[in-house]
């Protein structure tokens, strides 16, 4: 199939396999991958551990504003395809941990972290030939984005996924603290002040509540030579 060099934008709530597609779109069509979330984590990462998110969840958004002028989080490419990195470490196991699950949003929120992340997206944006995941790619991110498309899927499923996936990783979740902390992330990205999660006017729903990875594909092919005929 051949596609020209645009950017696919993937929106949509957590667990609902944004990433897991948008790596699948761009192994298929030779696309690179970007995660906007992984920058997220990165940065709430890179908070924990320097003890800037205190135990009641109180941020110091000083301190962390100040960390910002010199953190450096990118990708970088291996056999797996793309991983996040702060500085020379690889940091795709750590980001991906119930703690940084917990804190991520409320970090997300801070309007200079999300100027902070989008500056990065957009250096990696400017060739095209990209897709990319996240709460307000669409809409905020890549607003002029040849394909958007916002990905929803039942609440029950997306937190089993996530512990299946947690349990896979060799960790002890309990379901219904994996429920709870969808659910509150969902209202947060939903209700914050800077670029909330809502779903771009152009933008195509994918419900994959029933959908496998193959269904999917099928879906997205559809969708590009519709957009882009031969």
């Amino acid at each position: 199939m051949n596609i020209p060099d645009i950017i696919i934008a993937i929106d949509g709530y957590s667990s609902t396999g944004k990433s897991s597609f948008a790596k699948l779109i761009a192994k298929e069509f030779g696309f690179t991958y970007l995660d906007s979330g992984a920058l997220y984590r990165c940065v709430t990462l890179h908070a924990l551990e320097k003890g800037l998110i205190g135990e009641d969840g109180q941020i110091d958004k000083e301190a962390l504003l100040e960390e910002l002028k010199t953190l450096d989080v990118h990708f970088e490419s291996g056999p797996q395809g793309s991983a996040a990195y702060i500085g020379d470490r690889p940091v795709e196991g750590e980001i991906r941990s119930l703690r940084v699950s917990e804190h991520v949003s409320p970090v997300s929120t801070i309007p200079e972290v999300r100027a902070f992340v989008d500056a990065r997206l957009h250096e990696f944006g400017r060739k095209g030939r990209i897709v990319m995941d996240g709460r307000d790619i669409g809409t905020s991110v890549f607003p002029n984005a040849e394909i958007k498309i916002f990905m929803t899927a039942d609440p029950q499923v997306r937190a089993q996924r996530r512990f299946d996936e947690m349990k896979a990783k060799g960790q002890d979740p309990d379901f219904q603290a994996v429920l709870d902390n969808l659910l509150e992330r969902d209202y947060i990205d939903s209700h914050r002040e800077v670029s909330p999660l809502s779903q771009a006017e152009d933008a195509v729903v994918l419900d994959n509540t029933y959908m496998t990875f193959d269904d999917q594909m099928r879906w997205i092919r559809q969708l590009i030579e519709e957009r882009f005929p031969a």
